[in-house]
């Protein structure tokens, strides 16, 4: 039964893996892929780089103004 805590551990690492890069916003590229090919399968997505300058390009063009105080 060896298998069992290595099997556990690796699963663990996996969502830890996981939720630090949703947090972090990096599988955004990842996500926006598979809504391409979903939503668009004609079309090519953005290369990453492209991807991300075009990202930040609308976040400068589109502050979000909203605030919470």
């Amino acid at each position: 039964m060896t298998g069992a805590p290595a099997a556990w551990a690796a699963r663990l690492w996996r969502g830890v893996v996981w939720y630090l890069r949703e947090l972090s916003g990096e599988a955004r590229y990842d996500h926006y892929v598979e809504r391409m090919r979903r939503e668009h399968p004609d079309r090519t997505p953005l290369g990453e780089r492209e991807f991300l300058r075009e990202r930040e390009r609308h976040e400068r063009e589109h502050p979000n103004t909203s605030c919470c105080c």
